[in-house]
């Protein structure tokens, strides 16, 4: 399983990511929504999770985004 993990609280992102690899999930962290957009372009994943107000792009316009294109 690929886990895209978009989250701007780096501690928690970096203890989410620790989580997952730990289960054996590959996971991608990044911080900011158009990091996350951009890697969900050109990456495969079986998973994404946004947390809702990022940087640059909030995760709700991510998700829009996303299921406009698809």
């Amino acid at each position: 399983m690929r886990v895209l993990l978009v989250e701007d609280e780096k501690p928690l992102a970096a203890a989410l990511g620790k989580i997952f690899e730990k289960n054996k999930i590959l996971v991608d962290v990044v911080n900011d929504g158009i990091e996350g957009k951009l890697l969900s372009e050109h990456d495969v994943y079986d998973v994404i999770i946004l947390d809702i107000m990022l940087p640059g792009m909030d995760g709700l316009e991510v998700c829009r985004k996303l299921r406009n294109e698809a």
